[in-house]
């Protein structure tokens, strides 16, 4: 059984439908792009794939080997997450929070996760570091090595590179995807970069205004020639 499947939905705002009949699914190992124009409901879609926000209609299901709780999850980035006073150690140990259940102390299992995370992300010199001190590219890693802490499964990444000078997007692109193929965790990603889905998905969810495509890279290369790509 897929991961996470997704069908007939509809997303929207106070149900005013933004993007409807989206149909897609994702399995183990997966790279899935959701792109789009700005306002066709990727990241609404997201946020109810994580259970933030409800769907208008249709449904979203999760298989037997994921849940809810175990999706990591890089949002958008604010200017509130930018300035806030912690270093690097401290957020990405945050991460581990869903891991804690009834303990009130992050332990050694926590500790050592995050510290993993950190050499992952190659970040791991920068442990004592305060996060606004840090370059945008810096930052990113934190907060996505964050993430990786709270999953072994599957990470979602909602425009990971937005604001990112090329070669600081591509480094950042080339880490995401070792992760995709050394630790076999599943990648879904919001974003605007064609480019960067031609290299590294293997399957793209395009949300248009008329209907929505869900299909691997190869056929909507194929089906789309240089419309997109």
């Amino acid at each position: 059984m897929a991961q996470i499947k997704g069908t007939n939905v509809s997303v929207g705002y106070e149900k005013r439908i933004v993007a409807g009949n989206i149909n897609f699914e994702v399995n183990e190992g997966d790279y899935l792009y959701v792109i789009g124009e700005n306002g066709s409901g990727k990241s609404t879609l997201m946020k109810c794939i994580l259970g933030l926000e409800k769907t208008v209609s249709g449904s979203i299901t999760f298989g037997d080997s994921l849940k809810q709780k175990e999706i990591g999850y890089l949002p958008q980035q604010s200017m509130i997450q930018r300035d806030f006073p912690t270093t690097v150690g401290e957020i990405v140990l945050s991460g581990c929070l869903n891991r804690l259940g009834w303990r009130p102390f992050f332990g050694k299992k926590e500790k050592e996760a995050a510290i993993e995370a950190m050499k992952k992300l190659e970040i791991l010199d920068l442990e004592k570091r305060s996060y606004p001190e840090l370059s945008g590219g810096q930052q990113q890693r934190v907060l996505l090595a964050r993430a990786l802490c709270a999953t072994g499964k599957l990470l979602l990444l909602d425009e990971p590179a937005a604001g990112l000078d090329p070669y600081v997007q591509e480094q950042l692109y080339a880490l995401i995807y070792k992760i995709n193929k050394e630790d076999k965790i599943t990648i879904i990603m919001v974003s605007h970069d064609i480019e960067a889905a031609k290299k590294y998905a293997t399957h793209i969810l395009h949300i248009g205004k008329e209907k929505s495509v869900f299909c691997t890279k190869r056929e909507f290369i194929k089906e789309n020639g240089a419309c997109l790509f």
